[in-house]
């Protein structure tokens, strides 16, 4: 049997990251359970993502142009920034229809979030969440690992991602990667800012 302190330690073989995201969430039955519930609730919040899988799926197939066709790939990547533009405007809409962001520790294993009520250890959630500035909307089953009181009626959930598929996790890194850059880009700024 996996101890609390176990499963900290193999999440730690991913890079962890203190976001402020959109956050929603809700039991379900398993791994496989039901997460379409999330995706009537909200069509956008699945246009959203099918906006960034097809990015994701179709990164290799602009490289492959713009080795044969500069043009052509600049012109795509024109039309990619455009579609971009949409999808944040999307994003800034269903964060919004989510409620206040909520300060995370997030990696590719899984993350910790707040809550006000506690969860069971062992049960399943679906989480559907908007990761900014990226934007980037996930929808994804996750496992509750740990559940410790913090303050007066409020706990730190933790949750780890088994199911995640490949550009699941893949969009997962990238906004990580991107957060990463940015945090130590604002750092940089402010030691550079006189006071």
């Amino acid at each position: 049997m996996q101890t609390h302190n176990d499963v900290d330690n193999d999440m730690r073989e991913y890079f962890r990251i203190q976001d402020n995201l959109a956050l929603d969430y809700r039991l379900i039955d398993g791994p496989e359970g039901d997460l379409s519930d999330f995706t009537r609730q909200s069509p956008l919040f699945g246009l959203l993502g099918d906006l960034h899988m097809l990015d994701y799926e179709s990164q290799h197939l602009l490289r492959q142009i713009a080795e044969r066709d500069r043009a052509l790939a600049n012109y795509l990547k024109i039309i990619n920034k455009r579609i971009d533009l949409v999808g944040k405007a999307l994003a800034t809409q269903l964060s919004e229809d989510l409620g206040a962001c909520v300060d995370v520790t997030i990696s590719e294993g899984g993350m910790s979030f707040p809550a006000s009520e506690p969860l069971t250890p062992g049960s399943w959630l679906a989480i559907r969440m908007v990761l900014l500035p990226t934007p980037l909307g996930l929808i994804v089953p996750a496992k509750v690992v740990h559940c410790d009181p913090f303050a007066t009626g409020k706990w730190t959930i933790g949750v780890s991602f088994e199911q995640l598929s490949d550009a699941q996790r893949q969009l997962l890194a990238r906004h990580i990667l991107q957060k990463q850059a940015q945090d130590i880009r604002a750092a940089k700024t402010e030691e550079r800012t006189p006071t």
